[in-house]
């Protein structure tokens, strides 16, 4: 598997390589486009020349060819001129009579409309230059090898391919030193981590620019770890909690029995000790089916079935079971500004789940009222279902509002007060957050009411 600076260092050489040979293939082409044009100027100029001679001296004899060569100060490799003849069809002129037959192949392609024609033939460049002069039409054809241009061009090819070879070394060196600084604060956010562990999970990791895309990265990093703390927190809190409520029972049922144990006593004895041991596993199984509930929250959060759920019908559901379970309790149901459409009154949720977050709200109200009274007034609100839950008693202390949803969260006033394990409220703050609502209390020295806050069907 190669590692990012490895691809790094391969991408960057890639694509500075890329663009520069896409500049020295640009450079090579454009100078064997001026090369070409050049040639082609000397070419039409050598012809020129001929044609002054030719036609000012009216002669075709060997003077005029010193002349026409001593017209250029460089003479052109393989150089042939020739003077064509329209009418006659006939080669009146050439340079090199031997090879005048080279010049007669270019013929075919004379365009008496034009008046300069650029042609080539291998490596062989030729100009032909159109003449008139009365009822006299003739060509002027110029032929030539450019091999000084051909030799500076396979210089040029030469010099481009060791330039090329010698940036690709320098661009590897030099990407693999850009990738490693590019990386460096990665590896230090590495090394950083490495040192975090649960007993000094408090620290975090440091990052000079937190503006920048890996300061972000280290943001997000920290806010996990965060919540990673928060968590292991909760968990260990959850673990002396869950101790301390199973130890208690657990050495009063132990007690119980040894004491039972210690000599023989009457049939009352034994059934008031075996009472206080059924007392005592009623409560245990109570705690173990609350700890069920918050895991099951917690674990099929994400495999949980929704459906639509109509509200006031669950709540009145809810009532007549906690009614049956406890004569004493009270609920008052109260239904304020009742809507008119029927998805005011249907949120998508788990129907099973809503109706413990209504029994644990409700039952908890009735348990810490001293008449055993709970008033719930329901009413929906722009896409919402909006159930409060009021309950005279003693009120909570400010104190402790911030942590009465957390599991096995218990004030003084209400361990005090009345036997439960501190459980109720965390499912309820979990059912709540699965469904997308919101849960807030507040309390008072009239009592206590508990808000929750449902989307319903019409906010979709």
């Amino acid at each position: 598997m190669i590692n990012i600076r490895t691809r790094l260092t391969y991408q960057f050489v890639f694509l500075v390589t890329g663009i520069l040979f896409l500049f020295s293939l640009g450079v090579y082409l454009f100078s064997k486009l001026y090369l070409e044009k050049r040639f082609y100027k000397r070419l039409q100029d050598r012809a020129i020349t001929t044609t002054t001679l030719l036609f000012d001296l009216q002669q075709t004899d060997s003077t005029v060819l010193r002349l026409i060569d001593a017209a250029d100060k460089e003479p052109l490799l393989n150089e042939n001129i020739s003077v064509y003849n329209d009418q006659t069809k006939e080669i009146l002129f050439s340079t090199n009579p031997a090879n005048a037959q080279f010049h007669q192949q270019f013929v075919a392609q004379l365009d008496s409309t034009a008046q300069t024609l650029y042609l080539r033939k291998n490596e062989y460049q030729v100009v032909a230059i159109h003449l008139t002069s009365g009822k006299s039409t003739n060509w002027v054809i110029v032929s030539g090898v450019d091999q000084t241009g051909q030799d500076a061009l396979n210089d040029l090819q030469k010099i481009l391919i060791i330039m090329m070879l010698a940036a690709i070394l320098l661009l590897g060196i030099s990407g693999w030193l850009f990738a490693d600084r590019a990386l460096a604060p990665m590896s230090s956010i590495v090394q950083q981590v490495n040192t975090i562990f649960p007993a000094n999970v408090t620290r975090r990791v440091e990052h000079p620019n937190r503006s920048d895309e890996i300061g972000v990265l280290v943001t997000t990093f920290n806010q996990l770890l965060d919540r990673i703390e928060q968590a292991l927190h909760t968990q260990k809190m959850f673990i002396a909690n869950v101790s301390h409520e199973l130890k208690n029972p657990l050495t009063k049922i132990n007690s119980q029995i040894d004491v039972a144990l210690i000599q023989k006593r009457n049939p009352e004895a034994y059934e008031q000790t075996l009472r206080s041991l059924q007392e005592d596993t009623r409560t245990l199984t109570q705690l173990t089916n609350t700890l069920l509930e918050l895991a099951n929250t917690s674990l099929q959060a994400e495999t949980m079935p929704f459906e639509p759920v109509r509200m006031d019908e669950l709540l009145w559901e809810t009532k007549k079971q906690l009614q049956a379970w406890h004569d004493d309790y009270t609920i008052q149901l109260t239904f304020t500004d009742f809507p008119d459409e029927e998805d005011d009154l249907i949120t998508q949720g788990n129907r099973a789940a809503l109706k413990v977050l209504l029994m644990n709200l409700i039952e908890n109200a009735c348990k810490f009222s001293p008449s055993r009274t709970a008033a719930v007034d329901f009413r929906t609100r722009r896409g919402t279902i909006i159930l409060s839950v009021f309950n005279e008693g003693i009120p909570i202390p400010s104190a402790d509002l911030p942590y009465i949803f957390q599991p096995f969260f218990r004030g003084n006033a209400t361990a005090q007060s009345s036997k439960g394990h501190g459980v109720g409220l965390a499912v309820v703050a979990q059912v709540t957050q699965l469904h997308r609502g919101d849960i807030a209390v507040q309390s008072t020295p009239q009592g206590t009411t508990f808000t929750l806050t449902l989307p319903s069907l019409a906010a979709f």
